[in-house]
C-alpha cells in the first residue's frame, strides 16, 4: 500500500457534527482506499491530514470512551 494517498478524485463531504455558520468544519473524503483524508472546509486548499484507515478507527474509538 502505498504511504500516500492520491487525492484528486477525492470526494469531500462535511461532517455531519460541523454546524454550518461558518464555525470550525470539517471535510472528510470517504472515497480513498486504506485511507481517511481529513481537511478544514473554510479552506479547501488547506493541508490534508491523511490517516490510515485502521488509525482513524482507532482514533474515532478513542473519542467516544
Amino acid at each position: 500500500m502505498s504511504t500516500t494517498p492520491d487525492l484528486r478524485t477525492a470526494a469531500w463531504r462535511t461532517s455531519s457534527y460541523s454546524n454550518g455558520d461558518g464555525g470550525d468544519c470539517v471535510q472528510v473524503a470517504d472515497n480513498v482506499p486504506g485511507f481517511v483524508p481529513v481537511r478544514d472546509s473554510k479552506l479547501a486548499d488547506s493541508p490534508v491530514l491523511a490517516f490510515r484507515a485502521a488509525d482513524w478507527v482507532e482514533f474515532v474509538r478513542g473519542l467516544k470512551r
